[in-house]
């Protein structure tokens, strides 16, 4: 016990004094992540060439189409047997990395890097709308888990590193280093940490460097800009309620999927999956457009502008089709999918506002981009992320005002209609279903945790002996305007304080929801 105090104590004074090991950490997370995901998207590069390669080979002969739907069949039995070998490595990813962090669940790193790979390889290959982003997050935080174990790295610094590791993937499979870390803090924590702030800076950045090595320094997206006029700027407001709109019952869908899909929990999941990949297949012979993550369809808009008929068919078929195969729980994100909906949604919006309202017609594009970001808002209810990610993405700065102005709207709308995020639900019924799946193992290993006293918060002007922490958690220091004070019962918090707790490992993941629950106000 006093090896553990020790280890513990010396934890609150390297938070003080060795922000470059910090910095050194991340640079260790970056690099294992970046590889990771490099790998990943080299995998996913060649299952949709060759995706497309076999439907054009097999389309319009019979024989060969049957032989086709078979191996379909058959690799979604391998991905079943892959998920059963390694739970954790089913749907997106993200709900999962949350879930570890949270403290909820500590699957095997290795397995799940080598399930993940695999198991999302072959969905893609099969033709299921599925995107690399979610897997991304996922490979990236267990890639940097695996840097942490094989360091010895104590679970305070483990956790921070599996948190940056995410942001690292995501930085890597988008190549925007800026949206990976606000993603962690805006998404996943929800709270300012200086200390995980500094370490993902530098993770994301590495990661992003180490992809660019391989895939090149351009943007994902390219597109002309052209300025909204400013007394037009009131259809801002309109596409954003639109969005807000429109995203909230994406999320209600998309939950639905999953509960679709458990009504068939007695059918064993071999056959389950075996038939989903089956009818993506015979998708994939009708709509080919439609699978996988989405970016042809965002080459033939871009590139053809078609009519408003054929958008609209297409955007119902990519939604339709993106919730069966995540409700199927097959490995595969739903990031990706989501911003070419986006996409579609301000093409269709673009199209009717110059057709009706007479706007200049090179604005069309511009439209395209500002939707991608608001229906990524609504969704994730991540503003800033969303504003940041597009302007990644693009590499444009000059639509950053129209952004932001579509992003606040389609996120208040969205969240006055009283529907979680997307991730939020997901991670609520990952809970529910994965009780009994791979709990962390219990070492007695103290946990720092950082939580910020936000404007508002009932916490506000309260001595620290007068809140029920509990009786695993210990306040250790408060930082206030750059200024660490020693904690005591008459402590009076203030707004904008950061609390440095010490949370038994034991009780990690109820005790820190607690205090969230504690520091927002919200009934336990």
């Amino acid at each position: 016990m006093k090896n553990k105090a020790k280890s513990t104590y010396r934890k609150i004074e390297d938070k003080r004094t060795e922000p470059l090991y910090l910095m050194l950490c991340g640079i260790g997370v970056g690099i294992s992540a970046g590889l990771v995901c490099v790998l990943y998207r080299f995998m996913l590069t060649f299952a949709e060439e060759y995706l497309f390669k076999i439907i054009g080979i097999v389309k319009g002969n019979p024989l060969k189409t049957a032989l086709w739907l078979i191996a379909l069949a058959v690799m979604g039995v391998i991905v079943s047997f892959i998920i059963k070998w390694a739970p954790l490595a089913s749907g997106s990813g993200i709900p999962q990395i949350s879930a570890e962090i949270k403290g909820y669940v500590s699957p095997s790193w290795w397995k799940v890097l080598i399930a993940k790979l695999t198991g999302s390889s072959i969905t893609i290959l099969a033709g299921l709308s599925l995107g690399r982003e979610g897997p991304s997050v996922q490979l990236g935080g267990m890639a940097a888990k695996g840097v942490a174990r094989i360091t010895k790295a104590d679970r305070t610094t483990e956790i921070r590193m599996i948190s940056c590791g995410a942001g690292a993937g995501l930085a890597a499979a988008f190549n925007a280093p800026l949206a990976g870390i606000m993603f962690v803090l805006e998404e996943i924590h929800h709270t300012f940490d200086k200390s995980l702030l500094c370490m993902g800076i530098v993770s994301a950045v590495v990661a992003d460097f180490v992809s660019k090595i391989f895939f090149g320094q351009d943007t994902i997206f390219n597109y002309e800009t052209s300025q909204i006029p400013l007394k037009q700027y009131w259809i801002l407001i309109v596409l954003g309620i639109v969005l807000g709109l429109m995203g909230v019952g994406y999320n209600i869908i998309m939950a639905h999927g999953q509960d679709f899909f458990k009504k068939f929990n007695k059918i064993p999941q071999p056959i389950r999956f075996a038939v989903v990949f089956f009818i993506s297949g015979v998708v994939g012979l009708f709509v080919p457009r439609i699978l996988g993550g989405g970016h042809s369809m965002v080459e033939f808009l871009i590139n053809d502008h078609p009519a408003i008929s054929v958008m609209i068919f297409l955007l119902f078929a990519k939604f339709i089709f993106g919730a069966f195969s995540a409700g199927s729980g097959a490995p595969g994100g739903t990031l990706y999918p989501l911003l070419i909906l986006g996409t579609y949604i301000g093409a269709i919006f673009g199209d009717l506002s110059i057709n009706i309202l007479g706007l200049p017609s090179d604005i069309w594009q511009e439209f395209v981009v500002l939707s991608m970001a608001g229906f990524f808002a609504s969704i994730v209810r991540a503003p800033i992320t969303g504003v940041v990610l597009v302007f990644e993405l693009t590499g444009n700065m000059d639509s950053l005002l129209p952004l932001v102005i579509v992003c606040l709207i389609s996120y208040t709308v969205a969240d006055m209609c009283g529907v979680s995020p997307i991730y939020s639900t997901l991670l609520e019924k990952f809970l529910t279903n994965n009780k009994d799946t791979e709990t962390p193992v219990n070492t007695g290993e103290k946990v720092l945790q950082t939580f910020v006293i936000p404007t508002g918060s009932p916490l506000r002007n309260k001595k620290i002996a007068d809140i029920d922490w509990g009786k695993h958690c210990l306040i250790v220091s408060v930082e206030r305007e750059e200024r660490a004070i020693t904690p005591k019962g008459d402590t009076v918090l203030k707004e904008g304080d950061e609390l440095i707790m010490m949370i038994s490992q034991r009780y990690f993941a109820k005790d820190k929801r607690k205090i969230e629950k504690i520091i927002k106000g919200a009934s336990e």
